[in-house]
């Protein structure tokens, strides 16, 4: 019988599927998103936790075979059932919590690393609404035929707190849980409202430049996932992910 790989939250502590740095790293997550003194700027990621709609799975690293083939198939799992659970939802992956040190630019190799593992051992072809150039403002990363936003946390985060766990992190959410909710629409700018407002007092640094929203011209999705410390930071011109072979051909041309 294969391990349990995806998991609720009331379920976490008493699996003898999940490792006790699974339960740590995970009792460590829940005390920030429930945190009444110091409110997680993710308001959609707190209302899920609180109503369960949130899922979790647990790997020890990104750079084993069999452990991105188990990373792949939670989250093939989830992406079946996610419109069933709740619309705040989302799936946290997170990785064991290593000894050494790292800096942030090598947590965001491995973030990009562990995208593009998993596209390519994606048994579903990129879906054909969204583009595959992430220069495009209507690219996002995509799983199991799903269009998925994606944020990273990191140990080496410090000033950000927002991005800071106690292990590699990887939180998935479905583009399926933002609609309805742009720039122009009244719960999208509640939205946009309380977050900035929890990150101006949770965070030793303003919000990020990049951060925007799906679809505007000047906004890029990919610029969001994985977010330095410094603001002033130079992203890369180019999209670390990359698109495998078979899908290369007959790219999507951007609007823009």
């Amino acid at each position: 019988m294969a391990s349990k790989m995806l998991f609720r939250a009331n379920e976490i502590l008493e699996s003898t599927h999940v490792p006790f740095w699974g339960k740590d790293a995970f009792q460590y997550f829940q005390s920030d998103i429930l945190s009444e003194e110091n409110p997680f700027p993710c308001i959609l990621g707190v209302e899920g936790f609180k109503k369960d709609l949130l899922r979790f799975s647990f790997v020890t690293t990104p750079y084993n075979y069999q452990d991105i083939r188990n990373a792949a198939s939670a989250l093939r799992e989830y992406i079946d059932t996610f419109k069933t659970i709740g619309r705040y939802t989302s799936f946290v992956l997170f990785f064991k919590p290593e000894h050494k040190e790292r800096s942030m630019e090598e947590y965001e190799t491995m973030f990009w690393d562990t995208l593009t593992f998993l596209h390519q051992i994606d048994q579903k072809k990129w879906p054909q609404d969204i583009p595959k150039d992430p220069k495009d403002p209507l690219w996002e990363f995509c799983f199991h035929g799903e269009p998925i936003f994606v944020v990273c946390n990191t140990p080496a985060h410090s000033l950000r707190k927002s991005r800071k766990s106690r292990g590699f992190m990887i939180t998935f959410q479905p583009r399926w849980v933002f609609e309805g909710m742009t720039g122009d629409s009244k719960i999208g700018r509640h939205v946009q409202k309380v977050v900035r407002d929890r990150l101006k007092t949770y965070d030793d640094v303003s919000a990020h430049p990049e951060l925007g929203w799906y679809g505007q011209q000047e906004s890029r999705e990919w610029k969001q996932y994985f977010l330095h410390d410094d603001n002033n930071y130079t992203t890369t011109g180019q999209c670390p992910f990359k698109l495998k072979r078979s899908e290369q051909h007959g790219r999507k041309k951007s609007l823009y």
